[in-house]
């Protein structure tokens, strides 16, 4: 767990890798879809979807930077790591830095939030509490969701059931069916990055006691669980439309599906650093997916 000395001032390509770019799609395709189905339906506004885009971001960058910071002080990030760079473990930024910044990450996102309350009411304060909480809780706090089993259903519910129809609420100021499924569809396309890093991380998360769902039921169960949410992803257009609460166009996201195929391979027939590149492709295939679907709510307004 002993981390080289960080630099004074760490570059800005440092705190770059510390925000983990890859997994941003996670916080920006909730928003771009919540905003195509609102253009759809004829409600967009801009600056909430802006601050609810920014919001999203600074979340999920508070996120990353405090289990980045936690998951070195429990011993899940050592010299044995099998994933990207971390920057506490490596010591290019120091523990406590690394905890200020995603603190002030929070904070931020606490500020943004102020104006969707000032428009949306107190609703919205839950949701933003919540969201920040369950993002610092993730791998801090006396119960961390990632080291019982949680992490899963964290991504589904803050990246999916919570930030679509949110993003959606704040500009249109009510809901429609539409919002569910394709709140369903999203948060199944997030959840799936965090199983490519559970699969990679499974021995060392092991060791550390970090007992995600990989740990507790084996590598079997996470390749059935990435399968699964790829099928439900694909699935939801199809259920929008036979509802009738989409027009056609919202199947243009199943042209995403080839983009699919790369990570899902690899899921399927590799363990440890051999899955780093389907974190990128999953990520790929989930921007692709969700930018299609916004595209085709639109599309399909009436």
């Amino acid at each position: 767990m002993i981390a080289a000395a960080p630099a004074a001032s760490p570059p800005l390509r440092t705190w770059l890798l510390a925000a983990r770019p890859k997994t941003l799609t996670a916080a920006v395709v909730p928003v771009v879809v919540g905003t195509g189905l609102a253009m759809g339906q004829g409600m967009a506004v801009l600056w909430p979807a802006l601050a609810a885009l920014a919001g999203a971001m600074l979340i999920q960058i508070g996120t990353n930077l405090t289990n980045d910071y936690y998951d070195f002080r429990k011993g899940a990030d050592t010299h044995e790591r099998v994933g990207p760079t971390r920057v506490t473990q490596s010591g290019l930024i120091s523990p406590s830095t690394v905890l200020a910044a995603g603190a002030a990450c929070f904070a931020l996102a606490v500020l943004v939030g102020v104006s969707l309350v000032l428009r949306c009411g107190w609703p919205f304060v839950a949701i933003g509490l919540a969201s920040v909480l369950a993002g610092w809780a993730y791998t801090g706090g006396p119960y961390p969701l990632g080291y019982h089993g949680l992490g899963d259903l964290f991504v589904m519910v803050f990246f999916g059931l919570v930030a679509v129809p949110g993003t959606f609420y704040a500009q249109a100021l009510q809901l429609v069916p539409a919002v569910w499924p394709a709140a369903v569809a999203v948060g199944a396309t997030g959840t799936m990055i965090l199983v490519v890093n559970n699969l990679r991380d499974a021995d060392t998360d092991a060791r550390a006691g970090k007992h995600t769902l990989v740990v507790r039921f084996g590598r079997s169960f996470g390749r059935a669980e990435y399968v699964t949410l790829l099928g439900v992803a694909l699935a939801m257009p199809v259920l929008m439309v036979a509802a009738g609460w989409a027009r056609w166009p919202v199947l243009l996201a199943l042209l995403a599906a080839p983009l699919a195929w790369p990570p899902l391979s690899r899921v399927l027939g590799m363990t440890g650093a051999a899955l780093n590149p389907a974190l990128g492709t999953t990520a790929r295939f989930q921007a692709a997916y969700g930018l299609l679907l916004a595209a085709g709510a639109w599309l399909g307004r009436g």
